[in-house]
């Protein structure tokens, strides 16, 4: 049997990882006169974003899509690619679901309970300025960092918050924002991600927080133009599987291809990078911190509709339940207002636990709990779409790679710390806005920033 003869290619950087983060290492790097390589396992760039066209023709973003205040550099990069944004619609009122029971309320948050209102409002702020003490370059340095990544966000909550309804907002919180549990979840991880984002508030606002904006052309249409740019220096499905080091070379390796540089960026989820072979091993600490940071669990679900019926009944699209399949909404609709697009999000356990149903039986529930915040018409779209996350092999979960307890405190300096030639990029490593897609920027100019200096 002829064995497959791999291509070999000499190069001076090569960049494994085609989204944003890789995608902004290598823009920088060939800017600067490098030559460069971007190798993606997938058959298209853009990672954890991803624009697909609906039926009719309308973007849809089954993966990152927002962008707010502060993330300039997200911001900055839209710019110069000429990737134009249109506000999120957040007119009208919101609905909470609170143990199945409906209260409607304007505003940032619900007023049904002022009692839980006043202590959400407080635990918030002492959460945010808790965050202040958490350095963003050594979150392991904190002066309480050994209390705080002792516990999880779901023993601080017992011990500090005391209304339930507070507790379930929290909770939610948690949840939206990470895609786990807060039983999961390392308290010191949550500040850090607090700060990194400037304040809590600025993590589940709409209008002035981090959902406020969108693009109209869909978040992938960034990853597009700037793989455009690069041309022929992207390739699409390469999966690496080896990552070889050697006195004066680094060897990045794919069933028919190998690419020998003079340093690599690995620009993927620090649990992916754990599944490469590397020769010489990872150093312990590294190996064990990519053993230990677990993707979150999400279903994003879209239904389109002929027009936004639920803005003509005063609603903002905005729903929140702490104990439904279905635990938050937005309005997802086109700046045109058309078609009507209402957006789900199924999260941590629950999305667990539906990734083993029938998706047909996934379908009906869902739109089961939008009929019951948004009434029958809601049961009756014209087009469902959803995106599992964990099932996507090169990504295993959105939208970022967690903390549990123990891991910022025992490994976290290994995160972004270089090993030998080999580089590390991807919104994990992120130092501002973590998580989220101006932090794989950032990642990715940092990255970039490295190699720039070791080549010199």
């Amino acid at each position: 049997m002829d064995t497959l003869k791999k291509e070999e290619r000499k190069i001076d950087v090569v960049v494994v990882g085609a989204g944003l983060a890789g995608l902004t290492a290598a823009r920088k790097l060939h800017a600067a006169g490098v030559d460069v390589l971007v190798v993606e396992a997938r058959d298209r760039v853009g990672g954890r974003t991803h624009t697909i066209q609906a039926h009719d023709g309308t973007p849809i973003d089954v993966g990152g899509q927002w962008i707010g205040p502060g993330q300039d550099r997200l911001a900055a990069l839209a710019t110069e690619l000429d990737a134009k944004t249109f506000l999120t619609y957040d007119t009208g009122n919101n609905i909470e679901f609170y143990n199945a029971e409906p209260s409607v309320y304007s505003g940032a948050l619900p007023m049904g309970d002022l009692e839980a209102t006043m202590e959400i409002v407080e635990r918030m702020l002492n959460l945010s300025m808790m965050a202040q003490e958490v350095p963003l370059e050594a979150p392991w340095t904190a002066p309480q960092a050994a209390a705080w990544d002792a516990q999880t966000v779901a023993t601080w909550m017992e011990q500090n918050i005391i209304s339930p309804r507070a507790q379930a907002l929290i909770d939610l919180a948690v949840r939206s924002l990470f895609c786990v549990e807060p039983r999961e979840l390392s308290l010191l991880h949550f500040l850090f991600y607090i700060h990194s984002a400037g304040n809590l508030n600025a993590l589940i606002g709409v209008t002035g927080g981090a959902q406020e904006s969108r693009f109209y052309e869909g978040a992938q249409s960034i990853s597009n133009k700037m793989a455009a740019a690069l041309g022929e220096r992207v390739l699409l499905n390469t999966p690496i599987h080896s990552v070889i080091q050697e006195n004066s070379s680094v060897r990045v390796a794919a069933d028919a291809l190998e690419v020998t540089a003079k340093r690599a960026i690995l620009a993927i989820p620090p649990v992916l990078a754990g599944r490469l072979r590397y020769q010489p091993g990872m150093p312990a600490l590294r190996d064990h911190l990519t053993q230990r940071m677990p993707m979150g669990t999400v279903f994003k679900i879209q239904c389109l509709y002929p027009a936004p019926f639920w803005r003509d009944e005063g609603l903002s699209g905005q729903v929140t339940n702490n104990d439904g399949m279905v635990s938050i909404t937005f309005d997802n609709s086109p700046a045109s207002g058309t078609p009507g697009v209402l957006l789900g999000f199924v999260e941590g356990e629950a999305a667990r636990i539906w990734g083993e149903r029938d998706a047909s039986e996934r379908q009906h529930a869902a739109l089961y709990c939008l009929a019951g915040y948004f009434g029958e018409q809601a049961a009756h779209p014209t087009e469902y779409i959803e995106k599992y996350w964990a099932t996507e092999e090169y990504s295993r979960g959105c939208y970022a790679g967690t903390m549990p307890p123990g891991v910022w405190t025992s490994f976290g300096r290994a995160l972004r710390e270089p090993v030998g030639r080999v580089h590390w990029a991807g919104t994990e490593t992120a130092t501002v806005w973590n998580g989220y897609m101006d932090g794989a920027v950032q990642s990715g100019e940092r990255a970039a920033a490295e190699v720039l200096e070791a080549l010199s």
